[in-house]
């Protein structure tokens, strides 16, 4: 009987165990700790994070962003950080055939070992490292050991060795790395914020289990819209161990109908394969930017089964869109926009920079709440700055749901980068990761491969200023061109065959009156060129990518990290937080160009953002003025990574600047211009449908809502009218707003809205 007994509990558990489960991943993201190298005394550790914060957390150091203390922290870059946890098994999960340890981001070099065994060595914070671990994994506890370098100690020989300086973005220290470094380069210092040069692991970290094979990821491509059907291609990506007979499930969720597209077959294979299928959708409803139109998703799913056993499954959203960038010789120049699903569209927005100089802190609600204030400013662009990082997945979720295009810089900022196998390997691999996790959202209109290199390289004397010789300098620009013209675009393709790339932004350099009237343009004459925003109005480029002018945050932002007694632009503090090298004294200079000089540092806080909205409001109106000539007006820039001085319009806290609803007021779909030279009044639209109809205008007092003054006009007009009115006398514009209202030749409403009006 006993023998019986024992016979059957060893059925049970061999059956138990030869249960397979679907692909499954395994936070293991809890009971971190961390220690200095050198040091016996571990503390313990936040997972996602970097060592900054964990010191923060354990009180080993003061607040980073308080006063001066950035000053007092530099000393952590310089050291290398041990981190380490443990990891328990089950019998279940080491039944499972393939066993895969994945570290979503590793800040930036990091040796890992588990149980003692080397299984990654990791040099790009930009990319995700995995291994294979069934072999060295075992029931029960597992040690699991990231030890990192400090960036500075890792490169010191390859910065000493290598045959000439290498300019490094705006890193002020004598010894820069960040050129070798595949890091967000702002954490190395730049005019909007601190030096902090980070290190940790900064993404989740994950454990994957699979069995026979596993979807590694898929996208639906829009191939063409035409006759009311879209054509679309589904491209799947399968990881398989061994030979079999598989099948694939296509399933598409419209709205709350769910139905079974195809059903595919798979000859299952070792290694990794790509199945496409071609698609057909009737009367599809199209992704559209804010603005324009709803931006439509749909939900598709894949099921991989064998037999009857599920093996894994992917759910996604994607939207049916096409984006054209339109760059042609045409009678002004060199056009540079945009067509959606075949409509030009005049682009309306602002340069993002990631939310912290750490990382990790930025939580989904941060993301929501950014994006939320996107869309209510009217926007239908940001562009992912290349100096910071390509961002986490639900950025580009959030985009694609509420109609928010991305030109997408890759990670490339101010400066040369080394031209060794090694560092273009690397950067290869991280293109295809980035580009491969990123294709799938309907929210990427374009690729860029840097920010102000090429015009660097031409204009700002970096071959006098580092001493290249003519060797040197054909040597660099070749390995330039092969970077950005070559290796990056030729892999993007490869992955997007959809994809819009452009090498460099600018396309034209601002110094120079005609290279306004050709491709994409940095207007920096107001600011570091020091000259009047008045300069804004004959100096407008086909788009405009950058231009901006600094503010203070308020006050309440001012005291989270500033005692009473900093409150001057004389002290410390304030001297530190301001980044640019013209700052406090260009922004007085302004100030006192258009208002009385400041009483108090209170009151030159409140004068900077004023000012600020001038610039703003000057400038984009400017650049909506002369559409079609300009199709696009990007600021800089919408968010800070820090509090302090900024070109931003929304602080670190969150905080919206006087500017916000300037922007938001100048961003809307029609706006009224009130242009003081001539004493009257110019309608610009960018309404995406044809208008005929009339147009009523009034000039309403503010308070009591009364109406001073009101005009209605026909008009036969198409998308981005001006039209320009005769001349409404306005003595005092502050205590007066104009309401615009549109209607149809039936006299239907079909645009309504009230604008302030700013001298």
């Amino acid at each position: 009987m006993n023998r019986l007994l024992i016979i059957v509990f060893l059925m049970i558990s061999f059956i138990s165990c030869s249960e397979k489960e679907p692909a499954t991943s395994f936070l293991l993201n809890s009971n971190w700790e961390f220690a200095k190298q050198g040091d016996a005394t571990f503390y313990k550790a936040t997972v996602p994070g970097v060592v900054h914060t964990d010191l923060l957390a354990n009180h080993l150091i003061e607040d980073p962003f308080w006063e001066t203390n950035e000053l007092k922290l530099q000393w952590i870059e310089t050291e290398n950080w041990n981190y380490k946890t443990i990891i328990n098994i089950t019998k279940e999960q080491l039944f499972q055939e393939n066993i895969e340890l994945e570290f979503e981001g590793l800040d930036t070099y990091a040796t890992v070992f588990l149980n003692g065994e080397k299984i990654i060595e990791a040099t790009n914070m930009f990319r995700t490292w995995k291994a294979d671990i069934k072999k060295i994994i075992k029931v029960g506890e597992n040690q699991l050991e990231v030890k990192f370098v400090s960036p500075l100690n890792f490169n010191r020989e390859k910065v000493e060795n290598y045959p000439y300086k290498l300019p490094s973005g705006n890193e002020t220290v004598d010894f820069k790395v960040s050129s070798f470094t595949r890091k967000a380069a702002y954490q190395f210092g730049w005019d909007f914020g601190p030096r902090f040069v980070t290190s940790g692991i900064w993404k989740n970290v994950k454990m994957n289990t699979w069995n026979t094979a596993r979807i590694r990821d898929f996208f639906v491509q829009t191939d063409s819209i035409s006759n009311n059907k879209a054509y679309l291609t589904a491209i799947i990506d399968v990881e398989g161990t061994e030979p079999d007979n598989l099948e694939l499930f296509i399933n598409l969720k419209d709205k709350k109908e769910i139905k079974r597209l195809n059903t595919i077959s798979v000859k299952n294979k070792k290694g990794t394969q790509t199945i496409q299928q071609k698609i057909e959708i009737e009367n599809p409803n199209l992704w559209w930017p804010n603005g324009m139109g709803k931006p439509n998703l749909y939900g598709f799913s894949i099921e991989l089964k064998n037999g009857n056993q599920l093996l894994d499954t992917k759910t996604a959203e994607f939207g049916i869109r096409t984006v054209e960038l339109t760059q042609e010789k045409d009678t002004i120049g060199t056009s540079f926009y945009f067509k959606i699903n075949g409509k030009s569209l005049f682009m309306k927005g602002a340069n993002y920079i990631p939310q912290d100089v750490f990382l990790p802190r930025v939580t989904d609600r941060a993301y929501h709440k950014i994006i939320e204030k996107v869309v209510k400013a009217n926007m239908n662009m940001l562009r992912v700055w290349g100096g910071g990082i390509y961002e986490k997945d639900i950025f580009y979720e959030l985009c694609d749901k509420n109609g928010i295009l991305i030109w997408q810089d890759f990670m490339f900022a101010g400066s040369l980068y080394p031209n060794n196998a090694e560092f273009l390997k690397n950067v290869e691999q991280e293109i295809k990761e980035n580009v491969y996790r990123l294709k799938k959202h309907p929210s990427i209109a374009l690729w860029c491969g840097n920010n102000e290199i090429e015009v660097a390289w031409k204009n700002w004397g970096w071959q006098q200023q580092f001493g290249y010789t003519k060797k040197d300098s054909i040597e660099i620009w070749d390995s330039y061109t092969y970077l950005f013209n070559d290796l990056i675009p030729k892999t993007l393709k490869e992955l997007d065959s959809k994809a819009n790339y452009v090498s460099t932004s600018p396309l034209s350099n601002w110094g120079t009156s005609e290279n306004f009237n050709h491709s994409s343009m940095h207007y920096w004459g107001v600011w570091h060129g020091k000259e009047p925003f008045k300069n804004y109005k004959s100096n407008v480029g086909r788009f405009m990518v950058e231009y901006g002018f600094q503010s203070f945050p308020s006050m309440k932002t001012i005291k989270r990290f500033a005692s009473d007694s900093s409150f001057s632009l004389d002290s410390e503090t304030m001297k530190n937080r301001q980044k640019s090298y013209i700052g406090n004294g260009l922004i007085s200079k302004h100030i006192d160009t258009w208002f009385n000089k400041p009483t108090s540092f209170e009151d030159f806080v409140l004068k900077s953002q004023k000012t600020q909205t001038i610039a703003l409001q000057t400038a984009i109106q400017s650049h909506r003025k002369q559409s079609p000539h300009c199709m696009g007006t990007l600021f800089w820039q919408l968010n800070d990574c820090w509090p302090g001085p900024s070109w931003s319009i929304i602080d670190y806290y969150g905080q919206e600047k006087d500017a916000f609803n300037t922007v938001k007021e100048n961003f809307k779909s029609v706006i009224a211009v009130l242009n003081y030279e001539k004493n009257e009044i110019e309608i610009i639209s960018d309404l995406v449908s044809n208008f005929n109809g009339k147009i009523a205008v009034s000039l309403v007092e503010k308070q009591s809502s009364r109406i001073i003054s009101e005009q209605t006009f026909f008009v036969k007009s198409s998308s981005r009218t001006k039209l320009k009115l005769p001349k409404i006398e306005v003595s005092n514009s502050e205590t007066f707003e104009l309401k615009i209202v549109l209607k149809d030749s039936a006299n239907y409403v079909v645009y309504s809205d009230s604008f302030r009006i700013i001298q």
